[in-house]
């Protein structure tokens, strides 16, 4: 169980084309890519010894464990939803036959308006059957710390409303065997009516309540302070943080570790370059030793004050990124159009040639792909993206715009600028399990000046929550004769 100010949100479900049965288990350790694909191509093949520590071992447990646990959560609810379903569709028609299989012989003869009820007992059942299937039964998008407080209120509802028409029914009519069949028909329609505005008000609760937006949110990762904004309606605290997560994937920039080196390494330095010495030394008279450290401290911090160049340093550290960045960028540009002129020439060849001996987009982009694999692989390098790109993903990519007849300068887009999370592979996410720390109870809906984070491995989202303001619009008149104007020309001209 999680803490009343702490739960997890697992979010398997946002990755695309992920198999229900995969969405929680384990991933094993991918084997580290070479990174040096753009100069060597030679494959070694071999044996290789794994250890595992005793925290290994562990670790690995315990994500068996909460996977194993997960899993039976979402599938109990689930199984939950489908009993509750059947009770609710099977008991209109249980009021209908057990009369017929219990006093068959009492019951009055049922006329063309009762034979009518029939009919609309029948459709009204399929409408619902088709609207809480549509409502209630689509993949879920996620798997939230606790109970969804407005669905449990509704499937409580339906059960309370279940059992109170059973009740009803078993002492007025099955303990009194009633012989008037066209009331008990008449008493299934109204139950199948009851549901359909139950059916109603879940929509209303669960879908169209948070359609109007009532709050705005402002997201900020931690690391590099990339910041979004989005307005959401009234939502409980999980269920906003689901819908900050899945559009995370695709507005925010795929987070790069790599790029906050270079601060941490440059402050460190600096601090490194400072040091304090003791010039008396350890002493009797403390006071006086006191004033002298006090001294040459305060005459160490002016003389680092004098010394200290560090803007100096960051500047022309930043000039020469830019300058290297754009460097490489020139002639990675140069021999991808190389590299794509020489596919043009080839696809010209290869149409005179036979249907059998045409060149497939795979192979084509395997022939090309060392021409340009150098310049692309120090352009990653010197903006720090060498650990989103395999070899064989910038493969992919160069058959997939050759099927298709991209431009290089499309090729070229997907590297050139950073893209959202859901661009790269699963294994580049980073995070597939999030902890949602909040103060407030994540049942509790959005409050102004809320604030609750969404923690991952090497990152937290901070969410701030504001209340959109109440906008007063004022109306005012202007009268469309103030618009008009008279053209007073002069008699006299000009000789």
């Amino acid at each position: 169980m999680a803490e009343p100010g702490q739960a997890e949100i697992s979010m398997e479900e946002l990755a695309l084309n992920s198999e229900p049965s995969e969405q929680h288990r384990s991933l094993p350790a991918q084997p580290r890519q070479d990174d040096n694909w753009g100069e060597t191509t030679t494959a070694v093949t071999g044996t290789s010894e794994h250890s595992l520590s005793q925290e290994d071992i562990v670790r690995i447990s315990k994500d068996l464990d909460d996977s194993v646990g997960l899993d039976c959560k979402r599938y109990l609810n689930v199984a939950l939803s489908v009993i509750l379903g059947l009770v609710v569709f099977l008991t209109p028609l249980a009021f209908l036959i057990l009369p017929h299989l219990l006093w068959p012989d009492r019951l009055r003869a049922c006329g063309t308006a009762c034979e009518g009820l029939f009919i609309s007992v029948a459709f009204k059942l399929l409408i619902l059957l088709l609207a809480v299937w549509a409502l209630f039964f689509r993949p879920p998008r996620a798997g939230l710390p606790r109970i969804f407080v407005f669905r449990a209120l509704l499937a409580t509802l339906v059960l309370l409303f279940v059992l109170s028409y059973w009740l009803f029914y078993g002492v007025r009519i099955l303990d009194s065997q009633d012989e008037d069949y066209q009331g008990i028909v008449q008493y299934a329609v109204s139950l199948v009516d009851a549901l359909l505005f139950i059916h109603y008000l879940a929509i209303v609760l669960l879908e169209l309540r948070q359609l109007q937006p009532f709050f705005s949110l402002c997201v900020t990762r931690s690391t590099d302070g990339a910041t979004q904004h989005y307005n959401l309606g009234q939502l409980s605290i999980q269920r906003a943080a689901v819908v900050i997560l899945e559009n995370y994937y695709k507005d925010f920039p795929v987070h790069n570790p790599a790029l906050l080196t270079a601060s941490k390494s440059r402050a460190a330095k600096h601090l490194a370059g400072l040091k304090v010495y003791n010039v008396d030394g350890p002493g009797e008279n403390n006071a006086a030793a006191g004033i002298a450290q006090s001294q040459s401290r305060a005459m160490i911090a002016a003389a680092a004050r004098r010394r200290d160049s560090s803007h100096n340093e960051l500047y022309y550290e930043e000039a020469e990124h830019e300058r290297r960045v754009r460097k490489r960028r020139a002639r990675l540009v140069v021999a991808v159009e190389e590299a794509f002129t020489h596919i043009r020439r080839m696809q010209e060849e290869e149409q005179k040639k036979a249907p059998g001996d045409v060149m497939d987009p795979r192979e084509a982009a395997q022939a090309i792909f060392p021409s340009m694999a150098r310049a692309l692989q120090k352009y990653l390098r010197t903006t720090r993206q060498q650990h989103l790109h395999s070899m064989e993903s910038i493969q992919q990519h160069l058959a997939f715009s050759i099927t298709n007849n991209m431009t290089p300068k499309a090729f070229l887009e997907s590297y050139l600028t950073t893209g959202p999370t859901l661009q790269y592979g699963k294994d580049r996410w980073l995070a597939r399990q999030w902890t949602l720390i909040s103060e407030a109870s994540v049942t509790s809906g959005l409050k102004d000046g809320s604030v609750f984070l969404l923690k991952c491995i090497d990152f937290s989202l901070v969410v701030t929550t504001k209340k959109i303001p109440y906008i007063q619009l004022a109306e005012e008149f202007i009268d469309p004769k103030s618009h008009k104007f008279m053209l007073r020309l002069q008699s006299e001209t000009s000789v």
